[in-house]
């Protein structure tokens, strides 16, 4: 880049009108100059060209990202990648923060995505390694879009459910099982206290267990649960398929009664998922498959958090990511802000229900209850149910069991001498 063109691409917020803009942070490692790294950056994502040939113009001021602000954070050695275009001295680690003028994609997460995660940013003149960190949006882009049609407060209305964490169960095993017997194991999790029985996001519409077979027998179990537990009960029907069946899919289990459907936009696009919203009947759950292969490197791909986020904006009433447990292999510190990314204020958006995946049960409830701080979540478990030396039903008791213990500022390991389910899941599953 040339000198005379640097100004053209730095900015102070106060010289900006930051509703025209989407602010983006970017960890990025450099092996040429940090800033111009940062420019290039800047450059790649939006007006790479500014003007034709022979015309007096200039699109840099209207449609040029800007750099706002760059930290360098270290300096190295080596790169994080060895490879034959990862070559020099020095290798700097920066934070950078770009001023993004969203006029360039219009309110379309397709476009965006291209935009900000696309040729121009993974491409760049300088960058080794980068990764999108976080996007902060104004008000002004919020309002294009829906959100949550029920959000955390509509599914806790329509269950009933205010006054603890929602108690969501895997029907394990997760695939194979006729309709029949797949649905036998979520009636019994019902009766032990289980809120939302679901599919394993493996299990969609499988020609020996076809959704329509399988919800209808659902939503006839799960009214006859309702009825003898006094409880509203959720069945969360996995409708992931080509996007041309997604809302036939979608049709077909709510006319069966299922009450909530899940749906993996990794896998069929954040646009698919924003389309059923607005036909949607039932609450959208989305499932965090495949995003590991994206957000998992950290120096590298997009953040968990910001995928968190643009599956709000695409409609999500309720978002399923990885959890604390080891087997995620996610820190404490990403989990929270996946969490906080459900429940921050949005603009017009409603809060979604986190729900925290990845081999809890009742014995870890206490320590995920203690890190969240809040009641404000959804745990999932699935061995911790289907797994339980007494059934599922004795596993969803487990939980209810390990809550009440919780509640009463007693110990599961105390409470559980008077509660057989409990003492049954502990003696199973602890360590």
């Amino acid at each position: 880049m040339k000198p005379i063109d640097k100004p053209h691409f730095k900015a102070k917020k106060s010289e900006l009108d930051l509703e025209q803009h989407i602010i983006l942070t970017y960890f990025f490692e450099s092996q040429t100059d940090p800033e111009e790294a940062a420019l290039n950056l800047c450059q790649e994502q939006s007006t790479a060209q500014w003007k034709r040939v022979g015309v007096d113009e200039d699109f840099r001021p209207r449609h040029g990202a800007k750099l706002l602000n760059l930290e360098i954070l270290e300096v190295k050695d080596q790169p994080f990648f060895q490879s034959s275009f990862n070559k020099g001295p020095k290798f700097y680690n920066c934070k950078a923060t770009i001023a993004h003028p969203h006029i360039n994609f219009g309110p379309k997460i397709p476009n965006m995505l291209t935009t900000i995660l696309g040729e121009g940013v993974f491409y760049v003149p300088g960058i080794t390694a980068i990764k999108l960190m976080n996007i902060d949006f104004p008000e002004t882009f919020l309002k294009n879009f829906q959100g949550p049609q029920f959000g955390l407060e509509g599914i806790r209305n329509l269950l009933a459910v205010h006054d603890r964490p929602l108690f969501f169960g895997v029907i394990k095993p997760n695939v194979g099982l006729a309709p029949k017997d797949f649905a036998a194991l979520a009636y019994e999790s019902w009766l032990g206290g289980l809120d939302v029985p679901k599919d394993d996001e493996m299990m969609a519409d499988a020609s020996y267990s076809t959704l329509a077979e399988r919800t209808k027998l659902l939503g006839e179990l799960r009214k006859k649960a309702e009825a003898i537990t006094g409880e509203k009960k959720f069945f969360l029907a996995n409708i992931t398929d080509e996007v041309d069946k997604i809302q036939i899919n979608h049709d077909i289990a709510v006319a069966n009664g299922v009450n909530a459907i899940m749906l993996n936009a990794t896998a069929t696009g954040l646009s698919a998922a924003r389309a059923l919203r607005k036909t949607s009947k039932v609450p959208m759950v989305g499932h965090f498959a495949g995003m590991t292969a994206f957000t998992h490197i950290p120096f590298f791909g997009v953040s968990s958090r910001v995928w968190v986020k643009l599956q709000r904006l695409a409609g999500f009433d309720s978002i399923l990511f990885p959890g604390f447990n080891p087997r995620m292999r996610t820190t404490e510190e990403e989990v929270l802000r996946n969490v906080h990314a459900c429940l921050e204020p949005l603009g017009n958006l409603k809060p979604a229900l986190p729900l925290v995946g990845g081999s809890d049960w009742a014995g870890t409830l206490p320590s995920l209850y203690k890190k969240i701080g809040s009641i404000d979540f959804g745990v999932v478990s699935g061995r911790g149910i289907s797994n339980h030396p007494g059934g599922p039903r004795s596993g969803a008791r487990s939980l209810r069991q390990a809550w009440e213990a919780i509640q009463k500022n007693i110990s599961l390991e105390e409470y559980a001498k008077t509660r057989l389910e409990l003492q049954q899941a502990l003696e199973a599953f602890g360590n």
